[in-house]
């Protein structure tokens, strides 16, 4: 094969800062620029490589992304560009922000394999970081930082630039993960033949895994090793976030981290003087989504995206999941594991373990980045254990983006060459689920529900529902927060009651 053509990753680079003084830590460019330039001295080529890269994709930052997380300190007008000037990448023509989603890191990698076997780049570098830590302990001090930027220039822009949420939802209050997931959980809950109580073990049990994991790796941020207990039990350090999740199985947004990734063609690095223990191939790889908004789903504890990615990704590498020596499963929060779970038949309890960084909750959740440092990671595993397959799993907004790499320091045995994703979308895009009623009015009962807590106690509840025609809605509970708090202790997945739509607002009453 044509040495210019093989695509293979050569180094990478994590940064956890812990600097408690707003004033002294780093920008959140700056801690970007930080793990950039120790992924060039990873390759053992360091400068020489930096001046080599042609392409720059930056993953976009929360403050970019969410409503929840937009910075009071300014914003860099060419995010991609900021980055480039600080490590000096010079000879970089394409610059590249992403939009929004978990799944950006490895998509691009896909993409930017694909681009390497057409010619059309030598070496690129993906990286992203927050400093969300930081921003939050200025605002709390009434501090004033200055993170403006405005370099010029133009860049382009990967991904799907389209919100996670449909107008009718966006109506009920469901605009964002932490809305979403417990929703899913409930779902997952019911389909499991668990009580509420039963479940919340056994998300413990098994997150518990995760912050083992944690507590072994020096750049996570929470390394306590919490106990299932710990996790599962609410108290007034670990409260409900949105039922029925405590905050220790939320993912940990506000964290200052970030993490970048090159990679090269086989003959670039030869160029560079990389040695070959640092080489790592992309064996397989997928993308695909479901349905984009929750509304249009099939049910709430599956996910027929992320089934298609993995069976796709296992046959381009001619492999299968026993082949895998190392996984990283997302895990924004428990749904998301337990379902990639039971999509690709692994046990929550896989001695491999699901994780390795210590996942979202634990390791941190540096928004759109997080799986830029879990392949970050898997490189420094399969180069420890030479020959082994690591697998990488990404997942964007709500169980809705998915992809997967399959990783390896054994080279490909044919030309990377993925199948295109519109072969499988358009099967996953025919298994439609229920109608939709908008504005709904009857008898009806629950599908799936969370109740939404802040410092007060229960705020508000979110549901979807089933009229007796079988068509689906979403809808609010009653502003009644005892009604509120008896649906955190007892079951109403399933529970009888009447809709009502007022101005818009679907309101849904339990008999």
């Amino acid at each position: 094969m044509d040495e210019t053509r093989i695509p293979i990753l050569v180094g990478s680079g994590q940064v956890t800062q812990r600097e408690p003084d707003p004033t002294m830590a780093l920008s959140p460019m700056d801690l970007t620029a930080a793990s950039g330039r120790k992924a060039a001295e990873d390759s053992d080529a360091g400068a020489a490589l930096l001046k080599s890269l042609d392409t720059i994709v930056l993953i976009r930052s929360f403050s970019d992304t969410s409503w929840r997380f937009t910075c009071p300190f300014g914003k860099y007008t060419n995010p991609p560009l900021s980055l480039a000037n600080r490590l000096g990448l010079e000879n970089v023509t394409r610059h590249i922000y992403t939009y929004p989603g978990g799944n950006m890191p490895q998509w691009s990698v896909n993409r930017m394999f694909e681009m390497i076997t057409r010619g059309e780049m030598e070496a690129g570098m993906i990286a992203g970081g927050e400093a969300l830590a930081t921003q939050k302990s200025a605002q709390r001090a009434d501090l004033n930082l200055d993170w403006n930027e405005d370099p010029g220039g133009k860049f382009e822009e990967w991904g799907v630039d389209k919100r996670g949420w449909s107008d009718i939802e966006d109506r009920h209050r469901m605009t964002g993960a932490i809305f979403a997931y417990p929703m899913f959980e409930n779902a997952i809950r019911v389909d499991k033949g668990r009580s509420i109580h039963e479940h919340s073990l056994e998300i413990g049990r098994f997150f518990s895994n995760f912050a083992s994991v944690a507590a072994n790796n020096p750049l996570a941020d929470r390394r306590q090793g919490f106990t299932p207990k710990q996790i599962s039990t609410v108290s007034s350090d670990n409260p409900y976030i949105g039922f029925p999740y405590t905050k220790l199985m939320n993912s940990n947004a506000f964290i200052d981290q970030s993490a970048a990734i090159i990679l090269t063609s086989v003959a670039k690095a030869k160029e560079l003087g990389i040695p070959e223990k640092k080489w790592v191939y992309l064996h397989g790889c997928a993308d695909a989504y479901d349905h984009w908004h929750l509304s249009d789903r099939i049910n709430f504890h599956s996910s027929p995206a992320m089934s298609k990615v993995a069976k796709e990704a296992f046959e381009m590498a001619d492999c299968s999941l026993a082949d895998m020596d190392s996984l990283d499963l997302y895990s924004c929060f428990p749904s998301a594991v337990q379902v990639a779970c039971d999509e690709m038949g692994i046990s929550l309890d896989d001695t491999r373990g699901l994780t390795v960084t210590g996942g979202l909750p634990y390791f941190g959740g540096p928004g759109n980045n997080y799986v830029t440092h879990s392949i970050a990671e898997m490189i420094n595993k399969v180069r420890v254990r030479p020959g082994i397959k690591g697998l990488v799993t990404a997942n964007g907004n709500y169980i809705t983006k998915q992809s997967a790499g399959i990783y390896s320091t054994e080279p490909n045995k044919t030309p990377f060459a993925p199948k295109d994703p519109s072969i499988y979308q358009a099967e996953i895009n025919s298994q439609k689920g229920p109608s939709v009623t908008e504005f709904a009015n009857g008898k009806a009962s629950i599908e799936t529900y969370t109740i939404m807590h802040d410092r007060k106690g229960p705020s508000f509840g979110i549901l979807f529902g089933r009229l007796s025609d079988g068509s689906r809605f979403i809808a609010n509970t009653p502003d009644d927060v005892g009604l509120m708090s008896m649906m955190t202790s007892e079951d109403y997945m399933g529970a009888s009651g009447k809709v009502k739509s007022v101005e818009g607002v679907n309101i849904f009453t339990p008999n």
